[in-house]
């Protein structure tokens, strides 16, 4: 283990932070008032980042450019934890700020673009404390790791192993490109959705401001928003409609959008997640829409209960966790729904959370080819998936990680329980579902009008290690507990 080089590497990526830090530094000292209390909490901040950084490359001196596999799976799991800590620090350093666990909550949510939040008043926090809450969720949405191998090629071939190891930048096969390339190319179709959504939110009324820090979000499928009824707050169905389709953009394979601007409109034809995503949205939509049309046979179908469907439809769905009403009232069979949507998630290769709807499709096609051989034993079937032979490994490790996602859910719910004698069973499942999977919101006391700051600290950290795992899909974080990981070669 390279111990130097992943030191040095720590360093770039906290450099990288601070000039993000600065960013807001800039925009709370052009405020009309100036925002000091701010600009002092967001500069200590990048004065310790810079301290640190220039501690991790004084470590790293010398030492080879190199990164292999075990330093890249190390690298992934450290650097997300160092992003949790570092962009914790305005939180607590904010005069009037939150505590120690509570800052590390919201910054674990910001960058695992989970979105449940512990603030209760988002009105009395300076802007430019909101605006660095957004843009935690907009470097996390892609993933900081693709963006640093995008815009640092100091790498080389060793950003092969990094860049693999990042759950938003899987299934990149047949992109016949350098790895800096294809990142770059990534964070360029980023940069162009946030724009454009940017530019569409200015024309529907909102105030500059306002449309950052919610098209980030919104890209990012993160769900932080700057006012304390989320989307609802505006009463647009042109906003609300505007914000669906980039939180489902931003769930389809960013992958196979290199792909079509390569203009292999092939790879469309052979696409299976992206339709089945779509699908599950339309039919989801249309039965919730069903639900609250007969929960009140007096209230006669319109198009706005079409739109309130299909915005949390998506919005759960796509693990983003905005809010445009509270369907904490909804029926059980409308909720129940919504439960299962946090389960599947979006496409591969997307900012979005979740299991991923590929892996549901392939779990589907490993029963269906295991039901098959208990009548033909001897059968031999070629297993694809977006045109692609699933090796038996793969097989294996989806099942794997289908079985450890379902036993987590259920360890943690029953830690939840006994640690918080008070909650009810739903708000406890629901809690658990809507950080292992990145979703923000959940139901009963942590529903869509509540937040998660009356849980005890215990809770709050265990909800946060859960943030981290279902952000990194387990296993870059459960490595770091291997002690053969750590061994010399």
């Amino acid at each position: 283990m390279n111990l130097r080089l992943i030191s040095r590497i720590l360093g770039l990526l906290l450099l990288l932070l601070s000039l993000f830090l600065l960013i807001c530094i800039g925009y709370a000292y052009f405020q009309t008032p100036r925002e000091y209390v701010a600009i002092e909490a967001l500069g200590k901040t990048v004065a310790f980042l810079i301290l640190f950084s220039a501690l991790f490359f004084t470590l790293g001196k010398n030492t080879s450019p190199l990164l292999l596999r075990k330093e890249g799976i190390a690298v992934v799991g450290l650097s997300w934890i160092c992003c949790g800590l570092a962009g914790a620090m305005p939180y607590y350093l904010m005069d009037g700020g939150l505590g120690v666990t509570d800052a590390l909550f919201e910054s674990m949510s910001g960058f695992t673009t989970t979105g449940a939040t512990v603030i209760t008043n988002l009105d009395i926090y300076p802007r430019s404390i909101l605006l660095w809450r957004a843009l935690t969720q907009w470097l996390g949405g892609l993933g900081i790791l693709v963006l640093f191998v995008a815009l640092l090629s100091y790498l080389g071939v060793g950003s092969k192993a990094l860049f693999s190891h990042e759950s938003s930048a899987q299934s990149t096969q047949g992109l016949q490109a350098r790895i800096q390339d294809t990142a770059t190319r990534l964070l360029q179709i980023y940069i162009f959705f946030t724009l454009t959504c940017f530019l569409g939110l200015v024309l529907l009324g909102m105030t500059p401001f306002q449309a950052l820090t919610y098209t980030m979000t919104a890209i990012s499928t993160g769900g932080f928003g700057v006012d304390n009824t989320s989307i609802a707050a505006y009463n647009s169905p042109a906003i609300e409609l505007w914000l669906t389709l980039f939180m489902a953009l931003g769930s389809i394979s960013f992958i196979l959008y290199a792909w079509l601007l390569q203009r292999k409109w092939n790879r469309w034809k052979m696409e299976e997640e992206a339709p089945w995503f779509l699908s599950i949205i339309l039919v989801a939509t249309l039965a919730i829409c069903t639900d609250l049309i007969l929960r009140d046979p007096a209230q006669p179908p319109s198009l706005s209960t079409l739109r309130q469907a299909l915005f949390h439809v998506v919005s759960i769905m796509t693990t983003t966790g905005f809010v445009a009403s509270d369907y904490n009232q909804w029926d059980p069979f409308s909720k129940f729904l919504l439960l299962i949507l946090m389960c599947i998630g979006g496409c591969a290769g997307s900012t979005a959370g979740g299991l991923k709807v590929g892996r549901w499709i392939l779990f589907a096609k490993i029963l269906k080819l295991q039901t098959i051989k208990a009548y033909r034993p001897t059968q031999v079937f070629a297993l694809r998936l977006n045109g692609q032979i699933i090796k038996t490994e793969a097989r294996a490790q989806t099942l794997f990680l289908l079985t450890l996602a379902g036993v987590t859910t259920i360890a943690s719910t029953t830690l939840i329980s006994v640690m918080e004698p008070n909650l009810d069973m739903e708000s406890s499942l629901s809690a658990t579902l809507a950080c292992l999977f990145n979703i923000g919101p959940g139901l009963a006391k942590v529903g869509p009008t509540e937040n998660f700051a009356f849980l005890t600290a215990p809770s709050k950290l265990l909800l946060s290690l859960l943030m981290l795992l279902g952000r990194l899909e387990f296993f870059a974080i459960l490595v770091l507990f291997c002690p053969t990981l750590w061994k010399a070669y």
